[in-house]
């Protein structure tokens, strides 16, 4: 006889494929919340900075911080190698052009001087020794001379005596010719001393003239060895204040070694650094406002350098009008550079918030304050203050403006 069995669980087999359907909806919507939903983040309201946007006047400056330097500054380097043997001035000190900065010391040098003296002295000796020499010769070659022109004169006569007696047969033909021949020897005695004269003068003239040119050329070598000995004391070339100087006793300096700086302190200007963001709208000529001592000061752009060096790229201001009387070479100044004129525009505060989004999106805080969500904007200029709002904020809203490196990209803050 068959025996009837019951189900346990008859209601699966009449609910089961609800109940499984239901199953795997609620799987899909767990999973296209994990894949695609909205992320949240919870976070302690009081460690955030939340700021209202506003709408206002929109003043299109970068605040700046520069430092006083002058517009001209003078190396002050070593001509001679020596030894700092004595420093006349500290570095502050005003000088003046030719005082005495440093004082080295240089042995060799010194010897060589020695040298050159003796030199000098020995070649001078020898040139008047020479010139006495000439004059001995040229005085007896002038008696010498004498002489020739009076045997020349008296061996004329007697040859004219002879040839007269010759002529009336009262002397030999051999008295005749002797005389004839004497007079002769005589004339060309005379005419060979005068051409040796001659030769005697031009050449002296040139042997001294080229003995007072090489003692010319040593009184020059000397004068230029002395020069040297002075250069051994380290002069101030202009008027100014000494930066620096960067030697100390008993160090050795070489020729041409930098030992310090002079200011030239009748030209500053102030040297700031821009971050790049800004390359494309700084040009020499722009206006920019300081203050010293309560006093307020205008600046212009002078000078703008094109190397960016670590995000920045350099630039040179100049002072218009009075310098204040305090100004020192190192002195910080804020600088406020203006960019354009100001505008009205949506602003919201400054933070660290545009390092972590790039000014891309920002979260907003909802009307009751216990939420917040990411939203895209659009930021334009900045100043020290403000961020100028193109699109995607509208005032009176709130926005967090601390940072958001620790939100993991949540779309929604639970605050």
């Amino acid at each position: 006889m068959d025996t009837e069995i019951k189900q346990k669980y008859p209601f699966l087999k009449k609910y089961g494929w609800i109940v499984g359907a239901g199953v795997l909806v609620a799987v899909a919507v767990a999973w296209a919340v994990s894949v695609g939903g909205t992320k949240s983040y919870k976070t302690d309201s009081s460690a955030l900075v939340i700021e209202e946007v506003c709408q206002g006047s929109f003043d299109d400056y970068v605040r700046l911080n520069g430092k006083v330097e002058t517009g001209v500054i003078v190396q002050v380097s070593a001509l001679e190698t020596g030894i700092v043997e004595t420093k006349w001035v500290e570095e502050g000190a005003m000088v003046n052009k030719g005082d005495i900065i440093l004082t080295l010391h240089n042995p060799a040098l010194r010897q060589q001087i020695l040298d050159s003296e003796s030199q000098l002295a020995e070649k001078q000796n020898m040139l008047r020794d020479t010139e006495i020499a000439m004059e001995k010769e040229r005085l007896q070659l002038k008696q010498d001379l004498l002489a020739a022109r009076t045997d020349l004169t008296r061996k004329s006569r007697i040859a004219e005596q002879q040839s007269t007696l010759y002529a009336e047969n009262l002397v030999s033909r051999d008295e005749y010719l002797k005389a004839k021949e004497d007079f002769d020897l005589a004339s060309q005695t005379f005419e060979l001393l005068k051409d040796r004269q001659h030769q005697d003068s031009l050449y002296r003239s040139v042997q001294v003239a080229m003995m007072k040119e090489s003692l010319h050329n040593m009184q020059e070598n000397f004068a230029l060895v002395r020069q040297r000995a002075d250069n051994l004391n380290i002069r101030a070339s202009h008027a100014g204040q000494l930066g620096s100087l960067s030697v100390e006793l008993g160090q050795n300096v070489g020729s041409g070694q930098q030992v310090g700086q002079i200011n030239i302190l009748d030209n500053y200007k102030v040297a700031v650094s821009i971050d790049e963001h800004y390359i494309d709208r700084v040009a020499p000529g722009l206006s920019a406002r300081s203050s010293r001592s309560d006093k307020p000061l205008d600046l212009t752009l002078a000078k703008v350098y094109p190397e960016v060096s670590q995000g920045q790229f350099r630039a040179d201001f100049k002072i218009d009008g009075v310098l204040p009387s305090n100004i020192r070479v190192g002195q910080t100044y804020s600088i406020d550079l203006v960019l354009g004129e100001p505008t009205d525009a949506v602003m919201v505060p400054k933070g660290t918030f545009f390092q972590s989004s790039g000014g891309r999106w920002v979260y907003v805080v909802d009307a009751d304050g216990k939420t917040a969500r990411r939203r895209p904007v659009r930021i334009g200029r900045q100043n020290y203050l403000y961020y100028e709002v193109l699109e995607g904020l509208e005032p009176g809203e709130n926005v967090i403006t601390s940072s958001y490196s620790n939100f993991k990209d949540a779309d929604v803050l639970k605050l």
